[in-house]
């Protein structure tokens, strides 16, 4: 899944793409380099990140996806990175595929109510709080435990919403509600995801863990962190990683699939 922020706050590429030729060339590049999903936001989810109206979410999301659709065919998959109703609503309506709610459906539960009626897939992520909030709520008694216990509330939500289970797709949320060295377990612990049933998407790309663990502050210097990080993803289980790099770690991933998934 490759990212694309129409934003001019997103933490590592803020203001690159805002606007929204730029941001269709970008998806046009990325999926040339071997996205297979091009995942596409309009609101920042940055820590501290402030919320933007919502028509200029629709403003910054619609006129991308109506493009990228309108220029790349049926493929790749778009996924609209939001959690707002009427900004899904109107960005599958464009042409999108998939709704990837950092909410996991909790900030407004009617997009799960959504993704059933337009039988879309939707990504589910763990968040306590919001980008305002959540470094300040990363007091867990064991973070794995507490993530999946979350993610399969918001996975039986969403079935009793009306979405099919085999359209949900849940993500651990790394770097949102967690500390560097949670972020880590997460890692480490992985594999005990996998038993929720639905397939993994991993977020690890150019996040401040690993610019905590490099001495990095640029977040885009942090590509072969990234690297290390989304092997750690795929040995753990992970079956969707969602990157900015998309050329490199679109050869990271083939040769950690070849180790850890291959019969």
């Amino acid at each position: 899944m490759g990212v694309i922020n129409v934003t001019p706050d997103s933490f590592s590429d803020g203001g690159q793409f805002l606007d929204p030729a730029i941001a269709v060339a970008q998806g046009q590049a990325l999926w040339q380099a071997g996205a297979d999903i091009l995942d596409i936001g309009g609101q920042s989810t940055r820590p501290g990140a402030e919320t933007v109206p919502l028509a200029v979410e629709l403003a910054r999301v619609i006129p991308v996806v109506r493009s990228l659709r309108a220029e790349l065919g049926s493929k790749p998959i778009l996924s609209v990175d939001t959690t707002r109703v009427e900004v899904a609503a109107a960005a599958l309506a464009a042409g999108a595929d998939w709704i990837n709610d950092i909410s996991g459906g909790t900030f407004e539960p009617e997009i799960l109510s959504l993704a059933a009626e337009r039988q879309a897939p939707i990504v589910l992520m763990h968040l306590r709080g919001t980008p305002q909030t959540m470094q300040q709520l990363t007091d867990y008694d064991d973070v794995v435990t507490a993530v999946q216990t979350s993610l399969v509330e918001r996975r039986e939500a969403a079935i009793a919403a009306g979405v099919q289970p085999e359209r949900i797709i849940l993500d651990p949320g790394i770097g949102f509600a967690k500390t560097a060295e949670q972020n880590l377990e997460l890692l480490r612990r992985q594999r005990e995801l996998t038993t929720l049933g639905c397939p993994l998407l991993v977020g690890v790309s150019r996040k401040s863990f690993i610019g905590k663990i490099l001495n990095q502050p640029d977040p885009q210097q942090r590509v072969w962190g990234t690297a290390a990080a989304c092997s750690a993803a795929i040995a753990q289980g992970a079956d969707i990683l969602r990157v900015h790099d998309v050329a490199a770690m679109v050869d990271v991933a083939r040769v950690a699939d070849a180790i850890w998934r291959s019969p």
